[in-house]
Formats: structure tokens, sequence, C-alpha cells
């Protein structure tokens, strides 16, 4: 491993290495450390080497296992932590500057539940609550859990599985569930309504496939949606990218079958634009994921937190909190 450029490093130094720093020293695993911060464990270790080099010695006792601080790293942990309080309590100030001229609530949503998900989950709130004034950050899922973790934002809103986890300290943030989401196969519609591509395909014959790019939250449920189907699905990727949007536009024009969450397409499918790619008599390629609210704790320093912590339910019929749950603003 190239070690960092230590010139470079003397000039600079980053607050997240501090706030990884700080985060090794309670779990005394780089393994859960990287994980905790959502970054792979190599660029945890670089980024913790980088502290290293601008410290000019030794944080971390490489010798021992669970890791442990050396002296110098034990004295850099106390004084991270009045640091990082102390940004964070100035940031809160600022933000709290901030809101109280804009009264804004600041939302980091992935880009696929930005376009479909959260108009109609904030005309919900709107109903009960009023006016909100509101500001949506789209970003893919991984820098819209940073954003949390930054506190850069109020709220962020995320879809959740079981097999796909976000790695979020129930200790720093709390999360409410505000409803659920189904991926299903969708292609375009033939002139008499049937599927212009249908599952399963043959061998030697797969069918088109738009697929989501690597890394892309809901091509990891896709994958899992395959691999736990009941028979053999035949493929063949011709086109992919990270956005639900962008696979349904290129379904809506034919070129293969996608998986699309529902609310994505529920326009098209009612005016019959697109179909389902699953025959009856084959279930299992479905999947029900959840969408979560989640912000950091009102007494915890950092997260989300400011004009986040005014609304404190919804209320409404069993239609409107399928899609919108009890939630805190």
């Amino acid at each position: 491993m190239q070690a960092p450029d230590r010139t470079r490093i003397m000039r600079s130094m980053e607050t997240k290495w501090l706030e990884d720093f700080v985060s090794l020293a309670e779990t005394r695993s780089f393994s859960r450390s990287a994980q905790l911060r959502h970054i792979t464990q190599p660029a945890f270790s670089r980024r913790i080497q980088s502290l290293e080099a601008w410290a000019g010695t030794d944080l971390v006792d490489r010798s021992s296992y669970p890791t442990r601080l050396t002296p110098a790293g034990q004295t850099l942990y106390t004084q991270s932590l009045e640091m990082l309080q102390a940004l964070q309590s100035t940031r809160a100030m600022l933000r709290g500057h901030a809101a109280a001229g804009q009264d804004v609530i600041e939302f980091a949503v992935p880009h696929t539940l930005a376009f479909t998900f959260f108009p109609a989950w904030m005309s919900s709130l709107r109903e009960t609550f009023g006016p909100i004034k509101s500001r949506l950050i789209a970003l893919n899922v991984h820098d819209a859990v940073m954003r949390l973790v930054e506190g850069g934002c109020d709220l962020l809103i995320a879809y959740h599985h079981p097999s796909q986890p976000l790695q979020l300290d129930a200790e720093r943030y709390e999360m409410v569930r505000l409803g659920q989401e189904k991926l299903s196969p969708y292609v375009k519609a033939d002139a008499d309504g049937s599927p212009l591509y249908r599952l399963p395909g043959r061998p030697g014959q797969p069918l088109p496939y738009l697929g989501y790019a690597p890394g892309a939250y809901l091509g990891g449920v896709t994958d899992l949606i395959l691999k736990e189907a009941g028979t053999a699905i035949h493929l063949d990727r011709v086109y992919e990218t990270d956005m639900a949007e962008g696979l349904k536009v290129m379904a809506l024009e034919g070129h293969g079958v996608a998986f699309l969450p529902y609310s994505a397409v529920k326009k098209e499918l009612r005016e019959g634009k697109l179909v389902s790619a699953a025959p009856p008599g084959l279930p299992g390629l479905e999947l029900l994921m959840d969408v979560r609210a989640y912000r950091g704790k009102p007494s915890v320093k950092g997260g989300c937190q400011g004009a986040g912590t005014g609304i404190l339910g919804l209320s409404g019929g069993p239609e409107r909190r399928k899609m919108t749950g009890v939630a805190w603003l």
C-alpha cells in the first residue's frame, strides 16, 4: 500500500479523520469502524494513516488485538472529543441562526425516493401540519447517509431491507418507518397490452435486462430477488444506470426488463404503458422494502437536528398511514 503524501498532509487535516479516529478508539476494530463510517476498510485504514502522518507519530498500536491506542493516540482521542464537540456546537448555533431566519427542514433523499415517494409524503404532511418549508438534497444512498452522519441535513429518508441494512448506530440515530415499497419486474406493453418480454426467459435466448449500476442500493435488492427466485432467470444485461427513473425510461422505449419500485411506475401501469414481466405462475419475483426516516437523537451531538424536531406525529386514516407512517420532523 502506498504511504500517504506526508508533505501534502502536513498542510491540512480533515475533521473526518478525527471522527474516524474516535470511532476506532471506541470500537477497537478497523473493520467495525469502517462499517460504521460507511467506507471500505482499506480506505478507512488510509485515513488513519493520513492522520498519523499529520500528527507525526503513531497513534495506534498495531501489534495488539483488539486494536489499542498508543499514549499519543490516547492524548489525541481526548482532544478529538473536545474539538469535535466544539465544532458541532458551533455548527448547531450557526444552523440555529439559519433555521430561525428560514425555518427550512433539510432532507437527504436517494434519487428514486426524491422522484417517487417524497412529493406525495410532503403533501400529506402539509395537509396535517400546514405550510412546511423544505429543502431536498437528492443523492445516492451512500452520500445521503454520509450527509446525515456529518450533520448536513435534518432528516434522511431511505429504503431499508434486512439484506442491506444501513449501518447507523442506534445509540446515535433514531428511526421511524414511513411505509413500504414493492420492487418488481416491469416491461413495455405491446399493442395488445401483453408484456413485450416475459420472464423467466429461456436458455440460449435470454431477455434484455436493464440493470442497476454496481453499488446502487436497488441493484443489491434486485440481485437478491434473482438469487432467491424459485426458477432460473435468463437475462442479458444490455444497459445499466444507478437511477430507477433512467431504467423506467428505457423500459418504456421497449429496451428490456427492469426491476422498479411500484411508486415509480404506478402512473404508467394505470395508463397501460408498462406491465408486469412476471407471469402469474412465477412467484417470488418481487420484494417489499421499508421506507424509513432517520435523524440524530436530539441528545447526541452531531447528526441531523435543528428544524427537524418540531413535528411529533402524523394523524390520518389507514390509507394515508400506509405510505406516511408516524413521523417526527
